[in-house]
């Protein structure tokens, strides 16, 4: 199974890159990760959030293709680390390539939203998009860690 990582945006700073590859690199080969940027359009005159959402979805969902999409959404579920874990069990079971999207600065389109098999919230606070890149590729391993009783999660595994 492949973890792609959908983002609107790039040029992030160097922590962001750092950051991201040190917990893409731990992924093991059967839940590689990879990260694929979507180029944020522009608001231009006349050209408001709904028409940047719209055009930016566009974009997103050819990147999707037929994977498994998960939306990256304050108003999405948020689950511990030990639920998180059972999606990725169920993730890697079902054999289906995974997208996790993250939205540009307006965020996502109904349609992406309504394409999303899960919706999920990391947080309910707005996070900048690069640190959203960081904690979910942490939060991936993290998951990944828990399912093969790897020491890294040292919470209740109970």
């Amino acid at each position: 199974m492949k973890l792609h990582i959908i983002a609107v945006g790039h040029k992030m700073p160097a922590w962001v890159a750092e950051g991201y590859a040190e917990y893409a690199k731990r992924m093991p080969r059967e839940a590689t990760i990879e990260l694929i940027e979507i180029k944020p359009d522009k608001r231009a005159a006349g050209k408001g959030g709904e028409q940047v959402r719209e055009a930016e979805a566009l974009r997103i969902l050819e990147a999707v293709g037929r994977d498994y999409l998960v939306a990256l959404d304050e108003h999405g579920q948020s689950p511990t680390t030990l639920k998180l874990a059972d999606k990725f069990k169920a993730w890697l079971a079902n054999g289906r390539d995974v997208a996790l999207v993250i939205g540009g600065a307006d965020g996502l389109h109904a349609s992406v939203k309504e394409r999303a098999d899960w919706t999920w919230s990391l947080s309910p606070l707005t996070l900048p998009h690069g640190m959203v890149r960081v904690m979910l590729a942490e939060q991936l391993y993290r998951a990944w860690s828990v399912i093969n009783n790897h020491p890294y999660h040292r919470g209740d595994v109970g």
